[in-house]
């Protein structure tokens, strides 16, 4: 990310919507924008084979394997305002399970790039699937979008749910409703 160019262009979109970038408060402003940006879309210069590196482990159990409500936060690429929520994955090991923490670091490297949260879903359990080699996978994202309550419709309790399962998770109804009944209950 070529960070002078884009402060160079933060500052031409606060003098566009009528401010100025030089009083008090906006000093440092474009720096300040220009770092979160870098953040939130580090998900672009990430590699998921290095962030799951060493933490993929041969076991013995063929057991469904949860992690919930870990916490994901995006940016909607329709309008390029957040969306955040818990999202929980789920994964029926063959021979092989993947670091707990590791599940968490892959949720960050799809979601902190323009999204859309049914992509980032699918992107999630694919992942899943390919690196642990599982039987079947699952992901649930529950999340709230600013681009739905800070402007447009601006329903303020709305949320959005999107499922994906995977392998087993699709293909067999027992194993889907498992993960499901399990990923939804408080």
């Amino acid at each position: 990310m070529n960070k002078q160019r884009v402060e160079k262009l933060i500052r031409s979109l606060l003098i566009e919507i009528g401010e100025n970038p030089d009083r008090e408060g906006l000093c440092g402003t474009p720096q300040r924008v220009t770092e979160s940006w870098n953040f939130l879309s580090s998900g672009y210069r990430s590699n998921l084979e290095e962030i799951v590196r060493g933490a993929v482990f041969k076991s013995d159990s063929n057991n469904m394997i949860l992690c919930k409500d870990i916490e994901v936060y995006s940016i909607c690429e329709h309008h390029m305002l957040p969306f955040f929520g818990t999202c929980t994955i789920g994964y029926i090991s063959k021979v092989k399970i993947v670091g707990v923490s590791k599940l968490a670091r892959m949720v960050n490297h799809f979601s902190r790039r323009l999204q859309l949260q049914e992509r980032l879903t699918t992107d999630i359990a694919k992942a899943v699937m390919r690196l642990v080699d599982a039987d079947g996978a699952g992901v649930v994202i529950n999340a709230k979008h600013m681009c739905m309550t800070m402007r447009g419709v601006e329903k303020q309790h709305s949320s959005m749910t999107t499922s994906s399962v995977l392998g087993s998770f699709h293909s067999d109804p027992s194993t889907r409703t498992e993960f499901l009944t399990l990923a939804t209950k408080c």
